[in-house]
């Protein structure tokens, strides 16, 4: 019996789990969107592209292509900004370090 509970309860939480991490979206996202290659040194919104840092605050460079900000939604090309795909495209070719 205490296996079957301790099963049971085992389970219940990789669902309750799975399912908050499913169905969670960033609190930005309500009208909002990470727009790349716009924020200046120390003042980057989260993680970068290239995986170097995990954390906001973190860039080293003004304006690096592989660092956002989070901006109003429909905003990004009109700061000179890219979206995710924009970015990572220009990384993999080498034409941001241009």
């Amino acid at each position: 019996m205490k296996n079957k509970a301790l099963t049971t309860a085992a389970l219940a939480a990789v669902i309750a789990g799975t399912l908050s991490m499913s169905i969670a979206q960033p609190s930005f996202a309500a009208g909002k969107e990470k727009c790349y290659g716009i924020s200046k040194a120390g003042q980057n919104d989260c993680s970068n592209l290239a995986g170097t840092h995990s954390c906001a605050a973190q860039s080293t460079v003004d304006f690096d292509i592989g660092e956002y900000k989070v901006v109003d939604a429909g905003t990004c090309d009109a700061l000179g900004g890219y979206s995710k795909e924009e970015a990572r495209e220009l990384l993999e070719t080498g034409e941001s370090e241009s």
